[in-house]
């Protein structure tokens, strides 16, 4: 809703010398408003009678700074641009004194636009949203379990690390089982290292395999969610041994992406499983010889390039 403006309020005044009186009471008392009184003090060549030709700035800015003091929420925000207020100046041109007003952005927009800019940096495929913005403090993970001190700390560890010495080469695999906080880790270190700058993605893997299923005959739309997760800075890989692997996801839409990676930006995992029965699940069968040798290929795209940890605790799940 937009701030009343001086003029209006004047022109709500009845007609006739009431009209006149009432009108000399507002001035007189914007003249005698601390917050003036507060202008003049910053710019002593401020006279009354600049005052008066700049009434409309001048009720502006008393009238927002008072919103401000008293802020309702920027959703609520009642001043002309939301988030924005007055800010007055003086300066003396060829000895005449000059006022000019120019919005300022609030904390509270700038914080916004901060988050929203922290939130533009992260995608986030198949994963609840709410698992990027809600959850645990890392504090709380560690408190409410003491067994998860060690994980907590190997990823606090690894994102100090990659805010004081830029991106890593090495990734992480949290294995560990159901309902330990491993999703929530993750999304913790997006989080922080989008503050840095960082772009990030996070793939929920079973309904992502089972989604590229049916964009096998889509290229346009694969190609682009592909090259996104060749190039994000952070790409996690959650739930992975959890999908319905094939051999063309694996080999072509994988392997691709891991070796695009590898050397260039790290990859990270959740699992349930440890490295070693990942490698049996990518591998789908010993029967088959070329299907072992493939399962072995794609760990060889991701054992070397990760740092193992170990997330144990009790299931958190329901309890949050």
């Amino acid at each position: 809703m937009a701030m009343e403006s001086l003029g209006e309020m004047l022109k709500q005044l009845p007609n006739g010398n009431n009209a006149v009186q009432q009108a000399e009471k507002l001035m007189s008392g914007l003249l005698a408003d601390p917050l003036v009184d507060r202008l003049r003090a910053k710019y002593p060549e401020l006279d009354d009678a600049t005052i008066k030709l700049n009434l409309n700035r001048v009720y502006q800015y008393t009238k927002e700074y008072r919103n401000c003091t008293n802020c309702p929420g920027l959703d609520r925000c009642p001043n002309d641009y939301e988030g924005h207020y007055t800010l007055l100046s003086c300066e003396t041109v060829n000895g005449i004194v000059q006022m000019s007003d120019r919005k300022k952005s609030c904390k509270k927009l700038l914080t916004r636009q901060s988050e929203d800019l922290i939130r533009s940096r992260v995608r986030s495929f198949y994963v609840d949203e709410r698992a990027l913005s809600q959850g645990y403090s890392a504090d709380e993970i560690v408190s409410k379990d003491m067994e998860r001190m060690k994980a907590v700390g190997q990823v606090l560890n690894y994102i100090s690390k990659t805010q004081e010495h830029g991106l890593q080469r090495e990734g992480l695999y949290l294995a560990g089982s159901f309902g330990t906080g491993k999703t929530f880790l993750m999304c913790y270190m997006l989080h922080e290292l989008a503050k840095a700058g960082y772009t990030g993605a996070i793939v929920y893997m079973p309904d992502f395999v089972e989604d590229l299923k049916s964009l096998m005959h889509e290229q346009g739309k694969l190609k682009e969610m592909v090259d996104l997760m060749k190039e994000t800075d952070l790409l996690i890989f959650d739930d992975v041994g959890a999908e319905n692997l094939n051999p063309w996801v694996r080999d072509h839409v994988l392997g691709a992406i891991l070796n695009y990676r590898m050397n260039r930006k790290p990859t990270f995992y959740t699992s349930n499983y440890g490295l070693d029965a990942l490698e049996k699940h990518f591998s789908f069968t010993n029967k088959d010889g070329d299907e072992l040798h493939k399962g072995q290929r794609l760990m060889d795209r991701i054992r070397p390039y990760v740092e193992t940890v170990f997330v144990t605790g009790h299931n958190k799940r329901g309890t949050s």
